[in-house]
């Protein structure tokens, strides 16, 4: 569906952006990779998909805290690739504090790569797709993009102006090819939030397995985690052409958290 079709995922060398990215190589599409740490198992994992496909993987390591770079990620691509024609902004970082004790460089950070990324990436990208007459835009907010929780303001703020941003934008794009949507993930089982469940099974002696229905439950009433392949699902879903007038979305994958 995808064949020929460059994507630009953010935040993409593990979790829920790297289970976007391969679906979207299932389906044929040039990937570029973004995010830090080791990128290594993201490119062979990749690039085992997109060569059976024959496609290409590459990677750019844009700091998603500077607008040049993110701009000239998006530049690089279409000279690469000659488009970029899915843009999934994913990249995104937490901490949890009071606000009276929330470090205003943290805030800073997540403002700027969980909500001001998206901003300069589309902002970059869009001409292209306008000019090309296809163009997906995909993204990833979070069930907080849609309902808040305590101590998290900054990641709260960030997403639902992720959610706000995706509307608008929506709108500007109505008479075009161009579809922008959110996806809005509940708890999803990614190796942080193992780390998490990890962490408060051994500070309360509890079995690992009792924490995780424990976080789960305080939350999210299907007691599942929503899984990255899921996720990758419907990504792969809102690039298709059944999709064409679905603009404006903030798709809710969170097992009822925000139907309560």
């Amino acid at each position: 569906m995808l064949q020929g079709k460059t994507a630009i995922v953010t935040g993409s060398t593990s979790g829920i952006g790297l289970g976007i990215a391969k679906a979207l190589a299932e389906q044929g599409a040039n990937i570029v990779l973004n995010g830090f740490g080791d990128t290594a198992p993201a490119l062979a994992e990749l690039g085992a998909i997109t060569d059976r496909h024959g496609a290409r993987v590459a990677y750019n390591g844009a700091d998603m805290t500077r607008p040049d770079e993110i701009v000239a990620m998006v530049k690089e691509a279409e000279r690469e690739f000659g488009a970029v024609d899915v843009l999934v902004n994913n990249a995104g970082i937490q901490h949890v504090a009071q606000v009276e004790d929330f470090p205003p460089e943290r805030w800073d950070a997540i403002i700027a790569i969980n909500l001001s990324s998206a901003f300069h990436s589309l902002r970059a990208a869009l001409p292209g797709m306008k000019a090309r007459g296809y163009g997906r835009v995909i993204n990833v907010a979070s069930a907080h993009g849609l309902v808040a929780s305590p101590l998290k303001s900054a990641y709260v703020a960030a997403k639902h102006g992720l959610v706000g941003l995706t509307k608008s934008v929506a709108l500007e794009c109505a008479t075009t090819p161009v579809t922008v949507n959110a996806i809005c993930p509940g708890w999803v089982l990614t190796p942080l939030v193992q780390k998490q469940i990890d962490a408060r099974a051994a500070a309360n002696g509890t079995p690992v397995a009792e924490e995780a229905i424990k976080l789960l439950g305080e939350k999210q009433p299907s007691l599942q985690f929503t899984t990255p392949e899921e996720l990758g699902a419907l990504a792969v879903f809102l690039c298709s052409p059944a999709a064409q007038n679905v603009r404006g979305v903030a798709w809710a994958v969170d097992g009822g958290w925000t139907a309560q």
